[in-house]
């Protein structure tokens, strides 16, 4: 009998060819998380002359989710939150000459779009559990000064059930993306134009993707298909410095004002393309702030935290990971 070690716990992913196809890990997710049974046991209530329960139950649907652990974000990873909860179509562009592969992630505006689905693999060396139809429901990112960026997702897939761990999947090489190599840019008109040098102390975005599994009379317990829904809850947080900077936000809040935002994180470097030189991700969006902050103190320091949430403008909503690899799989 083998009892099973926490230290020997994994996440798989597999991309699938087809929707709900199981397909073999081919990547290691280099973070925690735990996978459970999203199936429902209904009890039913009968009249049948005994004080106690006759155990009767019944499962109407099954599913499954993987809770992914907060860890730091990194280049090489952070696109599989993207893949599968904001645009499954995503593939990386060789940046030019460079080393780097840009893969931009748009926000949906007016057509919906779908989500690339993996097959998770998660247990430890006692048992196997997976699931097909892998797809994001929410994540978040967040970072804080001197800090690496974190995040965490939701993954819902579409049967729980016991397996065999692909064997042999090699753990890949990651970067983290740190806060401090950040910059933040806030604008009224053309993103991307103001850095607001020397006052960003952290932030927080939590994305639900909108997408959401469809179960129907379709012959089986498990869901058919996903839709997207909507893309109108992105809401977050920005943390500055109680400065002129902050004074000046706290007005355009006051005011209901349109922020442009872009944060970008930079991280070692990769052969000069037409783009970038080095490993990078970007976010774009615009805001508008949802509450007015009073000071807040952080180790002695005034800083104020600024409530948003995300709008629609044709000036942003995307996300651009840009690692020196040419695929995820």
């Amino acid at each position: 009998m083998a009892y099973g070690v926490a230290s020997l716990r994994f996440i798989q992913l597999g991309a699938e060819t087809t929707m709900g196809t199981e397909a073999d890990a081919t990547t290691i997710w280099r973070g925690g998380g735990t996978m459970i049974d999203d199936e429902v046991i209904e009890f039913v209530e009968e009249d049948v002359g005994y004080l106690q329960s006759q155990g009767r139950t019944y499962i109407p649907k099954v599913g499954a989710l993987l809770e992914l652990d907060e860890t730091p974000a990194t280049f090489e990873q952070l696109g599989y939150l993207l893949v599968m909860g904001v645009d499954g179509a995503v593939t990386g562009i060789a940046d030019g000459a460079g080393g780097g592969y840009v893969y931009t992630y748009n926000l949906a505006t007016t057509a919906v779009t779908t989500p690339k689905t993996y097959t998770l693999e998660c247990g430890d060396n006692n048992q196997e559990y997976q699931c097909t139809y892998g797809f994001c429901e929410e994540f978040e990112l967040s970072g804080a000064k001197n800090e690496a960026v974190m995040m965490s997702g939701r993954l819902r897939g579409r049967q729980y059930a016991s397996g065999t761990k692909t064997a042999s999947v090699s753990v890949p090489t990651v970067e983290e993306i740190l806060f401090n190599k950040g910059k933040l840019y806030i604008d009224s008109t053309t993103i991307g134009t103001t850095n607001v040098a020397g006052t960003w102390l952290g932030f927080r975005l939590t994305v639900p993707t909108g997408f959401v599994p469809v179960w129907s009379g379709d012959g089986q317990l498990y869901f058919s298909a996903v839709k997207q829904t909507d893309l109108r809850e992105i809401e977050g947080e920005l943390v500055l410095e109680h400065d002129a900077t902050a004074t000046a936000e706290i007005a355009l809040a006051m005011s209901e004002t349109t922020r442009l935002v872009r944060m970008i994180f930079t991280g070692s470097a990769v052969t000069s393309g037409t783009a970038y030189s080095y490993k990078t991700l970007k976010i774009d969006l615009a805001v508008k702030y949802s509450g007015v902050p009073q000071l807040e103190d952080q180790d002695g320091d005034d800083v104020v935290t600024l409530p948003f949430k995300a709008i629609y403008n044709a000036n942003a909503g995307s996300f651009v990971v840009v690692p020196a690899i040419s695929a995820l799989t």
